[in-house]
């Protein structure tokens, strides 16, 4: 993994300035990869990829590529957005195939509209390849069926990355719906979230699941009511990234069992 670094770039002629590729990597398996995902990576240059890209599919990385890390972490090592975005002029402007590499889908909460309007500026290429978000490969692999028939008829994605971002939500909106509720980002505030639900009219015993690794052999997950969500959370330890459900759907992952995770651990 190189160290980020941004160096003056020669001005090309535009026929030969690269292009870049936004590209959603799925949620970890690297077995949900698209097929036109896997082509881009294989044909990139230059890889650009977020933390949340699994390890598995980082090593499908072609050895001839240059290859950076430029995720964000909560609290840790992070890579600004500004810079980001000048790496991918960079490198697209030396005349390179670029590949921006991000868990899940680039448009769902993956900065990829912010970067591809960046491009657009800059007059640079930008093609964009959707990937299976989290919301959809979690639940997934958990037997959680985010609509179901007389239980739940939409889903609604919300994220809980920072405590703005819960300060901002309309809670009561929220338990209006009567929708299922998937909260990305929100493993630090889920007790907040619990508290939050249940205080604007949703029944303490409301199913709720946290999905911690989602799609990866290190899976697991805590099913629990809102009301015993902190009794349990104190008991279970659940590493990040974690995807956070809510609403009556939960219930199915005793009826459903995905055959591709056979082994999984659950905390009940």
């Amino acid at each position: 993994m190189d160290s980020v670094t941004i160096q003056p770039t020669p001005t090309l002629p535009h026929y030969l300035h690269g292009s870049v590729t936004l590209v959603g990597a799925g949620p970890g398996d690297p077995e949900l990869l698209t097929v036109k995902a896997l082509n881009s990576i294989l044909a990139a240059d230059v890889i650009l990829y977020d933390f949340l890209v699994s390890p598995e599919i980082v090593a499908l990385f072609p050895k001839q590529s240059h290859a950076i890390a430029v995720g964000k972490r909560c609290n840790g090592q992070s890579t600004s957005q500004q810079t980001i975005n000048e790496l991918l002029l960079q490198y697209a402007q030396l005349g390179k195939k670029v590949c921006r590499l991000k868990g899940g889908d680039p448009f769902i909460f993956g900065r990829g509209g912010e970067e591809a309007l960046f491009l657009e500026q800059h007059n640079i290429q930008c093609a964009i390849i959707p990937g299976i978000t989290a919301a959809m490969g979690c639940c997934s692999y958990s037997g959680i069926p985010l609509t179901h028939r007389q239980v739940s008829r939409g889903f609604t994605v919300i994220t809980a990355h920072s405590q703005k971002d819960t300060h901002q939500i309309n809670w009561s909106a929220l338990v209006e719906l009567q929708h299922s509720l998937v909260f990305y980002m929100g493993l630090n505030r889920a007790e907040q979230i619990a508290a939050q639900l249940m205080r604007h009219g949703m029944a303490a015993s409301t199913p709720i699941a946290i999905i911690s690794q989602g799609t990866t052999p290190n899976q697991s997950q805590l099913i629990t009511s809102l009301a015993q969500l902190p009794e349990q959370l104190a008991k279970h330890a659940l590493p990040s990234p974690a995807l956070i459900v809510v609403g009556d759907v939960v219930t199915y992952h005793h009826q459903i069992h995905n055959t591709l995770l056979r082994d999984i651990e659950y905390y009940l």
